[in-house]
Formats: structure tokens, C-alpha cells, sequence
């Protein structure tokens, strides 16, 4: 790999926590799973990926949303939220909101359409980014932040890129059976390892990897407990509401696209300094660990849960639905310097080359139904 020298006191940051690692290891008797390494370099206060002090996002940043790329991806979601709202509670609970870009530019929207929203939640655990959030949202008196999901909540519940931020187990299909991949220390170093999965993983492999018989041997692959553990918790504070929805944007499949042959190797990815690579190894706590989303182990949770699958369809599917090109030619085609910029940002969250079909929008709920043209894109089917 060929990827940008870290600053001698973000490398120093990422030796104590690589530490902090090992010490973690070693009290675990020589080996953690991979969701705690991942747990681990992520969100150790202090020195974690999301808990430590380094930008996230934009140039100075390792990656970039969507809501960072034109303020219509806001616009359009304000709009299939306007219909929950009006159904359920002038109320909105972001989970990991970012910059905080995505809130300002729906809360905008929807105050530009005359709709007040008594309440902005915003539950975000980096330090660093609820601070930008904060100065971000300075004007819109009714957010507050949590630290938690609340027990019960009625309104809309966005998540964007949050799912594949939470921590997944490896596993790899051997000849006597799946085993749980493992870290360990060899030679002062991070390195595989490989045990029995226990009673709970192998009961989480069995739910989402239905088809296993057909993989081959050397099959490397995620699940995903704690997203499963999350949308669980979704479901019993929407069910516990009065009604309402969460909309869900993440990168993924459904489970017969995720657990096919050709993708042997899993979907973990790193990203650093807006470089995409496949070592989770490389410099802790200073790079953002992903995997895709098993969407259909995240639809299921919520129906066992008490929701109601509303929706499932593409990121480009779900933006032309809630009317996005409309709200492009808000801006005259014949003004060049505004309407380009806005129309190429556009073409990126639609392209199937870009974010259009590889990002996808799940929207689950209870007391609500989606608007006709949201409905009509509705792809649950192939969940």
C-alpha cells in the first residue's frame, strides 16, 4: 500500500492504542474477536477512530457522505419525512449525525415548507464530531444531543452511514465447520487467528447465511450481531411510540447477493485519508473500518421487533421517488455557476457508477405509511 505518513503525534495516538489493544488481548487469554478489535479501534475513548479528535469528513477527512456532497440529499429527505411527521410527531432523532450538515439542511427544508419540528435528537458518540455538530446546528434551537437511543420515540429516525460502522464478526468456512476469526499477537504484532464460534455466533451464522452448503472452504465473510442488536433497539423505541419511521442509508445487499461465491473475502474496508484499503492492522484508531450491510438480517430484526418493512430500494430509487430533480430545477439550468455544481452532485448520488446502486435506503416503521411515489419504488421484494 502506498497511503499518507500519519503525523507524529496521530502515530504516537495510535501506538497507545494499539497498547491498549494488546493489553486487551492478553487479559482475554491471548486472542479478542474481530468485532472487539473493531470495538476497540473505533470507539476506545480518547484514542478511537470515532472518539479521538481527528477530522472524519470532507478534505481534511478520510471519506465523504452524502449529505456532504449538495444540500438536496437533506431537501429530499425533508420531504418523505414531512408525510411521517404529519402522521406521527413534529419530531426528528438522528443517530451519528455527522458534521451535523445533514440536520441543517433538513431542518431547512422542512422550515422553508412551513413544517416546525418541535424536536431534533441528535444520539452521537464522537466527541470531535458532536462538537462540529454543535457549532453547525447553533441556529436551530431545538436539537439536543443524547447519549443513548430513548425508550420510546415518535416521529422520523434517520441513520445515514451508521450500520456499517458498528462492529461485525469474521468468520471463515472451514472443512469441520465455520470458524470465528480471531486477533492476536505474534511477534509483537496484530494477527489472525481462528476459534470454535460460540453458542450466540453460531446461532447468528445459521440466521443469516442461510445458503452456507454451497460456499466454499476458505470462505471468509461478516455477520452482524450488533447492527441486528441495534435494530432491535430501533424497533422497541419506535414500537414503544406513538408511531413513526427510520430510514436507514448504508451501503449493502440482501443476504442472497451478500453470501454469494464470489465474494470470498468479505467486505471489510478501511478507509484513510480518502484511500480505500483492506488492512484493519494499519495504523488503529486513525482510519475508519467498514462492511457492507446485510440488509435482510436488518429488515428481519425490525419485523421481529414490531415494525413494519414500509420500504427497500436503492439510493437513486429512493431520491428520484422523493422528488430530487425537482428540487434541482429549483435552480435555473441557464444560471451555469449555480445549477452545474448542484447538477453534478446530483449525478453522483444517482450514478450506478457513484453512490445510486450501491447505497441503499431501508425504511422500517409502525402507524405510518410511505407517500404513493415512495411507496411505488418500494424494492422490498428482493429482501
Amino acid at each position: 500500500m502506498s497511503l499518507p505518513e500519519p503525523a507524529p503525534d496521530a502515530l504516537a495516538a495510535s501506538h497507545a492504542l494499539l497498547q491498549r489493544i494488546a493489553d486487551d488481548i492478553a487479559r482475554a487469554g491471548g486472542a479478542i474477536s474481530f468485532a472487539r478489535f473493531m470495538e476497540l479501534a473505533l470507539y476506545t475513548p480518547g484514542l478511537g477512530y470515532y472518539s479521538g479528535g481527528a477530522a472524519k469528513l470532507g478534505a481534511a477527512g478520510d471519506f465523504t457522505t452524502a449529505p456532504e456532497l449538495s444540500p438536496l440529499f437533506g431537501a429530499t429527505i425533508a420531504r418523505v419525512a414531512s408525510a411521517i411527521i404529519a402522521q406521527s410527531a413534529p419530531a426528528i432523532l438522528e443517530f451519528g449525525a455527522g458534521t451535523g450538515k445533514l440536520a441543517h439542511d433538513v431542518l431547512s427544508a422542512l422550515a422553508a415548507d412551513g413544517i416546525a419540528v418541535d424536536q431534533y435528537l441528535i444520539v452521537e458518540l464522537s466527541g470531535e464530531l458532536r462538537q462540529r455538530q454543535q457549532q453547525a446546528l447553533r441556529d436551530f434551537p431545538q436539537v439536543r444531543w443524547l447519549d443513548a437511543l430513548p425508550v420510546s420515540f415518535s416521529g422520523v429516525v434517520l441513520a445515514n452511514e451508521v450500520l456499517d460502522a458498528m462492529p461485525v464478526e469474521l468468520v471463515s468456512k472451514e472443512s469441520a465447520g465455520w470458524q470465528q476469526v480471531t486477533v492476536t499477537i505474534e511477534d509483537g504484532r496484530l494477527a489472525w487467528g481462528r476459534q470454535a464460534p460460540d453458542a450466540a455466533l453460531a446461532l447468528q451464522l445459521a440466521r443469516q447465511i442461510v445458503d452456507a452448503a454451497t460456499l466454499d472452504v476458505g470462505y471468509l465473510t461478516e455477520v452482524h450481531p450488533l447492527a441486528v442488536g441495534f435494530m432491535a433497539s430501533l424497533a422497541r423505541m419506535l414500537s414503544n411510540g406513538g408511531g413513526g419511521a427510520a430510514l436507514l442509508f448504508d451501503y449493502g445487499f440482501p443476504a442472497h447477493e451478500y453470501y454469494v461465491d464470489d465474494r470470498t473475502g468479505g467486505t471489510v474496508m478501511c478507509h484513510y485519508r480518502h484511500h480505500a484499503h483492506t488492512d484493519p492492522f494499519y495504523v488503529p484508531g486513525l482510519q475508519d473500518i467498514t462492511a457492507h450491510v446485510d440488509f435482510t438480517a436488518m429488515a428481519l430484526a425490525a419485523q421481529e421487533g414490531g415494525l413494519e418493512v414500509l420500504a427497500y430500494m436503492s439510493q437513486a430509487g429512493f431520491l428520484l421517488a422523493g422528488g430530487i430533480t425537482e428540487l434541482l430545477l429549483r435552480t435555473d439550468p441557464a444560471d451555469a455557476a449555480r445549477y452545474l455544481p448542484q447538477a453534478n452532485a446530483v449525478q453522483k448520488l444517482l450514478s450506478p457508477a457513484e453512490m445510486g446502486e450501491l447505497f441503499k435506503v431501508l425504511v422500517v416503521g409502525h402507524g405510518v405509511t410511505l407517500g404513493p411515489a415512495i411507496a411505488s419504488a418500494d424494492r422490498s421484494h428482493r429482501l
